[in-house]
């Protein structure tokens, strides 16, 4: 029979302790990414692209007319998850797109409607379609960010 002895040193003993501690209690490292991840659906809206969302036909920036779906975007994380949250009805309509039936609309708060000069009791809207205009998604270099950010708290872990 062949005994082999493994002798470990303190400062390996330590730097995998503190290694274990920072594994158990990750909330630092989902906080960094979770802001990674914010970061990156920013560009989205910043560049209106990743892929290249398809144009509008008004003047300004898409997605951004009134710029609540960009500012009710906001990050969150715990020791298990780092999520970008979203509280806008509309956000799956923009990220995945859809079709609309044709519907009435009628007044809401008066007997008629008024537009463009026309004063009307309802109108017959005939559908529309809106086209995906995914602002949740991550580029190659996005994931690689990701990957660093796990890295440098990996390696700060080791080196304390």
């Amino acid at each position: 029979m062949i005994d082999v002895t493994i002798t470990v040193s303190d400062a390996l003993r330590q730097a995998l302790k503190r290694l274990a501690q920072s594994l158990s209690h990750r909330q630092p490292l989902m906080r960094s990414l979770s802001e990674d991840l914010y970061d990156a659906v920013m560009e989205n809206f910043e560049q209106e692209k990743r892929p290249r969302w398809m144009p509008i036909d008004r003047a300004g920036k898409i997605l951004q007319q009134s710029g609540r779906l960009a500012a009710s975007i906001d990050s969150d994380a715990d020791n298990d998850q780092a999520v970008v949250e979203i509280n806008v009805v509309y956000t799956r309509i923009h990220q995945q797109g859809t079709t609309t039936r044709p519907h009435i609309i009628p007044p809401r708060y008066k007997k008629a409607l008024a537009f463009n000069g026309r004063v009307v009791k309802r109108v017959n809207h005939p559908g529309s379609t809106i086209p995906a205009r995914p602002f949740l998604s991550l580029t190659e270099q996005d994931y690689q960010a990701l990957v660093h950010t796990v890295n440098d708290y990996l390696q700060r872990a080791l080196d304390e």
